[in-house]
């Protein structure tokens, strides 16, 4: 049985959560275009009249959705790529390792909300497109600073700038996430980081 919310018991935060995460459970699975309010709300009783005392529209729902997600997501990759017990590369690579095993539990599957959304709505709602450009650049970012780590300490060359080196690995990442769902296999993410790390490698 879906679980229930009553917006009437619950707090007015504690509802739009719930509807948040609601919305990144069934948007991975289906998209932004096949994703419908009702079946959201339906998903964890929330009656139909409510979705609009929390959201101006389906695509206010969205960009709150990826704000949301951005924020549990930025999370996993600072603890991963902020880890003092590894050296700058071993954290780039635990990370490219615990990604796919989390990609492996869901049989290939889902892949990453940000990218499926990017590759849907980039040329659709010019809204969403500021929203998921805005946080991949984030994590661009956060993927340069540990780059740039490991250039100071040798590990990694230093022909490109961090900043060039980090968006090469986030689109090629991304990318890879993308051929890992069409193939059902983690095979493109294996390639990926091979050539990428033997790439980079000092």
């Amino acid at each position: 049985m879906p679980k229930t919310v009553s917006s009437k018991a619950a707090p007015k935060q504690d509802t739009k959560l719930v509807l948040i995460e609601a919305g990144i459970n069934i948007m991975m699975e289906k998209g932004y275009s096949n994703t419908g309010i009702q079946e959201v709300l339906s998903s964890v009783g929330v009656p139909k009249g409510s979705f609009y005392h929390y959201f101006d529209s389906k695509e206010d729902f969205a960009c709150k959705i990826i704000e949301h997600f951005d924020q549990s997501y930025s999370s996993r990759i600072l603890a991963s790529l902020r880890d003092s017990s590894m050296t700058p590369l071993e954290r780039l690579k635990n990370y490219c390792n615990t990604s796919k095993e989390h990609l492996l539990a869901q049989e290939c599957r889902k892949g990453c909300l940000i990218g499926n959304l990017s590759q849907e709505m980039a040329d659709q709602s010019e809204t969403l497109r500021l929203c998921l450009s805005q946080v991949m650049g984030k994590w661009r970012d956060i993927f340069a600073g540990c780059i740039e780590e490991a250039q100071k300490n040798g590990q990694i060359s230093k022909t490109h700038a961090p900043s060039a080196m980090a968006e090469l690995f986030l689109s090629g990442w991304e990318g890879a996430v993308m051929r890992a769902k069409t193939t059902k296999s983690v095979e493109p993410l294996d390639v990926f980081t091979e050539v990428f790390f033997a790439q980079i490698l000092k």
